[in-house]
């Protein structure tokens, strides 16, 4: 599945190119996973705990309105417990809470103790349409 856009990111540009109005882009992205998915207007569930905190990635630049990562983004090891099943990834504004950008759904993914989750360089992929 495409990445989506927020409300808060597509309110933002359209207001920044239709009306004149500042948007600030953020010094850095980050990548958040959640066992529930996000939707355009709410946050979904992002895992918390055993280990698991949103990772830094940056993207090429875009080419027929598509930029991919150009670095791999790992997760984990998972500690304590079993980490919920992975069913969406977004790219967010900061480290902690912020604002989330974009959002997909994934493949369900099971992150065990002692396990990560890798995404490698190029696999993550967001396209304006």
């Amino acid at each position: 599945m495409p990445a989506i856009m927020s409300n808060y990111l597509s309110n933002n540009l359209a207001n920044a190119t239709l009306r004149n109005t500042s948007y600030t882009s953020p010094a850095a992205v980050y990548v958040a996973l959640y066992s529930t998915a996000p939707t355009a207007s709410t946050a979904g569930t992002e895992l918390t705990g055993n280990s698991y905190s949103r990772q830094s990635v940056t993207f090429s630049a875009p080419s027929a309105g598509a930029a991919s990562s150009n670095v791999a983004v790992s997760f984990g090891p998972a500690t304590g417990n079993n980490w919920l099943t992975v069913k969406a990834m977004a790219i967010v504004d900061a480290s902690t809470s912020g604002n989330i950008l974009y959002f997909q759904t994934t493949t369900n993914q099971n992150v065990l103790i002692g396990k990560t989750l890798t995404y490698g360089s190029g696999n993550i992929t967001i396209t304006l349409t």
